[in-house]
């Protein structure tokens, strides 16, 4: 089973609610796939790391060949190709689309690898953490995020942590899920940020629940919305100071308090019965 877990915007406890399924889960997989900012594995400490460069294809050009046709630089849309007397090839630009190579009519042009960020795996207890580091000022995650979900999808239960809001890397997390689990605040602010997430994984039919963090028993918000769109709201975290503290510190409050434990085991197992209420459905 894969439950993505995705907030509209980064500080509503996502990484808290995805590090605490995924502690909780027997033999659980803990995906980072917020590779611009990881952070679980600061809360996990994982062990016995192992590091994994990821590379992408980008041009690179042989300039005796190259007559400054110009059809490599009128076919990227990127902007990562220009000519001024010679080829130049801007690689931080480059989405690695590979069609300048394939447009080239002198074959001046080839792909070379470069590195664009790594993939972490290591264990903490039982649970194996996986996370993506997206090199400073690149484009885009999105490779480091489809080799992680190709190579890591090892275990019972597999809860990705998605980037916050709505992006291409957002799409690639979600896409091979089963459940999706949007964390919300129950604030106006917070309803315009579920309602990006909302619509989301509505236009991928994933089926999905909520939860409210950082409750203060005043959400009529939250619940007016989900009850108008039909969304299950899986449970409500209240505004502990308890949670503060052990976030704080860096630990994970389901290995050190008991009754966020069981709250935890309880929402997986919910999640659990949905997702199989959902692939009944889907067969019959």
């Amino acid at each position: 089973m894969r439950i993505a877990v995705l907030s509209g915007k980064g500080g509503t406890g996502k990484t808290f609610v995805a590090t605490s399924l995924a502690a909780v889960a027997s033999q659980g997989v803990y995906l980072d796939c917020d590779v611009e900012e990881p952070n679980g594995h600061l809360f996990f400490q994982p062990q016995f790391i192992a590091r994994q460069e990821v590379e992408v294809p980008v041009p690179q050009v042989d300039h005796s060949k190259c007559t400054g046709c110009r059809r490599c630089v009128e076919f990227c849309r990127f902007k990562a190709l220009a000519y001024v007397g010679q080829l130049l090839i801007f690689e931080e630009m480059c989405h690695s689309c590979g069609g300048c190579t394939l447009f080239c009519p002198e074959q001046a042009l080839s792909e070379k690898p470069r590195v664009i960020g790594k993939i972490e795996q290591g264990w903490s207890e039982d649970t194996l953490v996986c996370s993506g580091f997206l090199n400073p000022g690149e484009e885009s995650g999105v490779p480091i995020i489809a080799q992680m979900i190709k190579e890591c999808l090892k275990g019972q239960t597999i809860v990705i942590d998605s980037p916050p809001g709505s992006s291409c890397n957002v799409m690639e997390s979600v896409a091979t899920a089963d459940y999706c689990l949007l964390v919300a605040e129950s604030t106006a602010f917070g309803i315009h940020n579920l309602t990006t997430v909302s619509e989301l994984v509505t236009l991928f039919q994933k089926p999905h629940g909520v939860i409210i963090n950082k409750t203060m028993g005043q959400d009529h918000l939250v619940e007016a919305y989900c009850q108008e769109r039909d969304i299950h709201i899986i449970g409500s975290i209240p505004f502990d100071k308890e949670v503060g503290k052990a976030l704080s510190k860096g630990t994970l409050v389901v290995r050190d308090n008991t009754h966020y434990r069981r709250v935890f085991q309880e929402y997986l197992e919910t999640i659990t019965r949905e997702v199989a209420l959902h692939e009944t459905v889907a067969r019959a």
